[in-house]
């Protein structure tokens, strides 16, 4: 929309799978998608974690350039990582706000697992490796989608989330744990252009770069919960935004 409003033409291509949206920017079939900084460097690169999220970006940044002939645009202060939700009746109940405090309460908590996490990476076993072991006092596997209803019908009390989720409005339900060790990848969200498109026409960048500089975290979880949560259209709520920023 931000590029419709400055005079440029723009063909949406819908539904590519976020398994070969890499695969079609490199093959032309696409010109420009927004991606994380951490799926570039962990899922695209393959390249170690890293945590400061500047460091992330650069990296990922000349990479790209170097191997892709791919730009990467300004980053935004979004934030869509991996993160811990609690109940917030628990957390407050056991004084858990960080996952420090998380560990050393772990065998009072039931954990709903998603079973991918327990041997992902940046999942679990990323976070015992710095804030020690979970022994949970359960651990069972959920559906994801399933996760916020397990929590709210009190079947669990903690489980993975992705720090953007709409849920996470309602925080007299739920409470996002603090990585207070920094121990899980940025997942900060930057556009990502061809380099032929963008020498092309510079004036791309400054279009894009303007929108990217007004999403945080907490502006991203409160258009996704009109999405998720109050069930409202995302083009719709994608428009209003966009409306109010212009």
């Amino acid at each position: 929309m931000a590029l419709e409003s400055a005079g440029y033409q723009v063909e949406r291509v819908p539904n590519i799978a976020g398994s070969i949206i890499h695969s079609s920017i490199v093959n032309n079939d696409i010109d420009m998608y927004p991606e994380y900084t951490g799926t570039g460097l962990l899922a695209v690169l393959k390249m170690d974690l890293m945590t400061d999220p500047d460091e992330v970006y650069t990296t990922v940044k000349e990479e790209y350039k170097k191997q892709f002939n791919i730009s990467w645009l300004d980053y935004s202060k979004a934030n869509d990582g991996a993160g811990l939700v609690i109940r917030t009746e628990v957390s407050q109940k056991l004084g858990i706000k960080t996952i420090t405090d998380l560990q050393k309460h772990a065998g009072e908590i039931r954990f709903a697992s998603q079973g991918e996490v327990d041997q992902r990476a940046d999942g679990i076993p990323a976070l015992e490796k710095v804030y020690g072991k979970l022994n949970w006092k359960s651990s069972k596997v959920y559906d994801n989608s399933l996760k916020y209803e397990v929590l709210r019908n009190n079947e669990a009390d903690v489980a993975p989330a992705y720090t953007t989720e709409g849920q996470l409005v309602n925080k007299d339900e739920f409470t996002l744990l603090e990585d207070d060790k920094q121990v899980c990848p940025p997942y900060n969200l930057a556009p990502v252009i061809r380099d032929n498109v963008l020498s092309t026409d510079p004036g791309i960048a400054e279009v894009i770069n303007k929108v990217s500089s007004v999403l945080d975290t907490d502006t991203v979880t409160a258009l996704n919960a009109k999405v998720d949560v109050d069930k409202e259209e995302y083009e719709d709520v994608a428009k209003e935004f966009y409306d109010s920023i212009k």
